[in-house]
């Protein structure tokens, strides 16, 4: 899978756009976007997307239909990755530390329960 540290800013907004989306035209993408650029510009950056394997399309009759080229899974994945890496220093612990440091005010005691879970079951060896 392409990594996302690659992107434009701009690329990577219509990125989000796209699995928002989970399937759209040039149209549907432009309408996606906030303050987007021109409906040509779009439609080229979309190819790119295509072409750098980020996106996949399909043809239905006239117009290009773009998806997500990985799962949702698998992007989150490469980009938690990315973060851990480049910000973290590849240390877990440091980034749960900070993202729950920033939704705090927005967890609440049946949040805190999954979070155990899920560190409970990463100890003994579920994957989720």
């Amino acid at each position: 899978m392409a990594e996302f540290e690659h992107l434009g800013a701009r690329e990577r907004q219509i990125v989000e756009a796209v699995y928002r989306l989970e399937e759209g035209s040039v149209n549907d993408v432009l309408e996606a976007l906030a303050e987007p650029p021109s409906y040509s510009a779009v439609r080229a950056m979309l190819t790119i997307l295509v072409q750098k394997g980020y996106l996949a399309s399909r043809k239905v009759k006239n117009r290009y239909l773009y998806r997500p080229a990985a799962s949702r899974k698998a992007t989150q994945k490469s980009i938690v990755r990315n973060m851990l890496d480049n910000f973290f220093a590849g240390r877990a612990t440091d980034a749960m530390a900070a993202l729950i440091d920033v939704a705090s005010d927005e967890l609440d005691d049946t949040d805190y329960r999954t979070l155990k879970k899920i560190i409970n079951d990463a100890k003994k060896g579920n994957k989720s």
